[in-house]
């Protein structure tokens, strides 16, 4: 029986290591990130007194692949005074006021010319939009629509006291050394600021998570990276290249307290151990739940799974990017996380991870075809009907050992029992057909 994080495949302790996961979700929710920046590290900070971190440094212009990583930016103030001298709008209040990556500005103009610098919902008039500009040199502020509307014709101050300079991008990983060398990574963003959705619940689970691996005793050794979106996973995708080529497999999470279904996306090569066992996890936790195929719209599962990597990694989360009405506005916050939904998700993570940490890798010591299993006493004399359980579960084993499967991703590709396709794998092991090839895997210190 897979054995991994048992306490959290159980309701009570899930619920428990998701009010652990609030309390951290509250801390997190006020801190100013980005690509980079001191807000970023003081994130890592937060998390870092709850899972030890190991912290990386990449400078501005250091090339990764296609991409070179940015200016460092960070902010001490940003706000509008209007024409009767109070603050209209000011970061110190919401993190999602400054549209993201703002270059400094100091000017006085009038209403006019600071209109085309305001962001706004008009759908949704008491939502702050959240806004960047990471790439183009501009500035501007987010503000409800009920404050834009409100605001009277004269003279505006607007201050932005911020930098973008030469610096450096920041990521961090926990690492959990198992039984075997074979690594299964999980990622998650930490750019977002000031929502509790997306992405603090993806943080604050995958701390709390690596905290309980490295009280456990795994068999797999694991990574726990946590990274901006996009350029963080292409920053450690670049001197990592050989390391990641090499994952058992992986899973990027986030978007894990919203109230909808539990939706698994598939990695881009569709039929890995990880997408078979999680489609299974998450149907077997939530009969809502979703399965989605693969596509290049995403989070960082984009980068793991583009061509040149094609790597075994799907992503988990409850309501896709953009899918639910409270993406990406001010309206993301603790009142739309549900302590249910995260329990939820934590026994979903738990169980996709217990389930891979004991799937004992099988490969067919003759995979040209179908070995005769009526010569070996393994298959009934007489033909013609169709083949009984057992004998079925014997037809997926040796069809799926190919050295990348093992018994729980074929249980959930074959909808076979476990007890059933667990005795067929005996007694193909006991006939020397198959062999179990993490038997004689190397360790973390012998690889």
């Amino acid at each position: 029986e897979p054995a991994l994080l048992k306490e959290l495949q159980e309701t009570q302790g899930a619920s428990t290591l998701a009010r652990r996961a609030v309390d951290l979700i509250r801390e997190l929710l006020p801190v100013p990130r980005s690509l980079t920046g001191d807000g970023n590290r003081r994130t890592l900070d937060i998390l870092g007194r709850a899972v030890p971190l190991q912290r990386f440094e990449v400078p501005s212009g250091t090339p990764v692949f296609d991409w070179e990583v940015p200016l460092e930016w960070n902010v001490r103030e940003a706000y509008i005074v209007g024409p009767r001298g109070d603050r209209v709008v000011d970061f110190s209040q919401h993190s999602l006021h400054l549209l993201n990556y703002s270059t400094p500005v100091r000017a006085k103009m009038s209403l006019t010319d600071l209109r085309p610098h305001l962001y706004s919902l008009p759908d949704r008039p008491d939502w702050i939009p959240y806004r960047t500009s990471y790439w183009s040199e501009q500035w501007g502020f987010c503000l409800t629509h009920r404050q834009l509307a409100a605001l009277p014709e004269g003279e505006y101050e607007v201050v932005i006291d911020s930098s973008l300079a030469p610096g450096s991008l920041t990521y961090a990983e926990a690492r959990i050394p198992g039984e075997l060398a074979d690594e299964f990574a999980i990622f998650t963003h930490i750019c977002h600021p000031g929502l509790a959705n997306d992405n603090a619940t993806g943080m604050a689970t995958a701390a709390l998570l690596a905290a309980e691996l490295m009280r456990s005793r795994p068999r797999l050794s694991y990574r726990v990276i946590f990274a901006p979106v996009t350029i963080g996973s292409i920053t450690w995708l670049t001197p990592n290249e050989a390391a990641a080529r090499k994952l058992r497999g992986g899973l990027v999470i986030g978007l894990l307290g919203d109230p909808g279904a539990l939706t698994y996306k598939r990695s881009r090569r569709g039929n890995t151990e990880v997408d078979l066992i999680a489609s299974a996890v998450v149907r077997g936790l939530d009969s809502a739940a979703r399965v989605v195929d693969f596509s290049p719209y995403g989070y960082d599962e984009r980068q793991l799974c583009s061509p040149g990597f094609n790597l075994p990694i799907g992503r988990l989360t409850r309501s896709s990017n953009g899918e639910y009405p409270e993406y990406h506005t001010s309206a993301d916050n603790l009142d739309l996380v549900d302590v249910g939904a995260l329990t939820q998700s934590i026994r979903a993570i738990s169980d996709i991870l217990s389930r891979v940490d004991s799937n004992h890798r099988l490969r067919r010591r003759s995979p040209n075809g179908e070995p005769r299993l009526g010569k070996r006493g393994l298959f009934r004399n007489t033909g013609g009907e169709s083949p009984k359980s057992f004998e079925y579960a014997m037809l997926w084993i040796l069809n799926q050992a190919d050295g990348t499967h093992g018994l729980n991703d074929t249980v959930a590709a074959s909808g076979l029992p476990d007890t059933v396709v667990r005795r067929a794998a005996e007694a193909l092991i006991d006939a020397q057909l198959i062999d179990d090839i993490d038997l004689s895997a190397p360790t973390p210190a012998e690889s």
